[in-house]
């Protein structure tokens, strides 16, 4: 429930690990009985203050998915 300020720091916190875990912001405005809205703007407010991920200078390893080698070496065409 929303005091006079606001929601407690506390109270925005569990929607986003909530949001971590996998959970949308539909089901956990169901859950939570808060605006969904308001979760997918906690979410953006608490994102936009994480620090950028780093980027490599220079890429060391690549790996490739083995889907390509399945479909490569595949022993029936497909019909289509």
């Amino acid at each position: 429930m929303p005091t006079p300020h606001g929601y407690s720091d506390e109270t925005r916190l569990l929607p986003i690990r909530m949001y971590v875990e996998g959970s949308s912001y539909s089901s956990i405005g169901r859950v939570l009985k808060v605006n969904p809205q308001s979760v997918a703007n906690w979410v953006s407010a608490y994102t936009a203050k994480l620090p950028k991920a780093p980027l490599p200078e220079k890429v060391k390893k690549a790996e490739l998915d083995e889907l390509y080698t399945f479909l490569g070496k595949k022993k029936t065409k497909s019909t289509s």
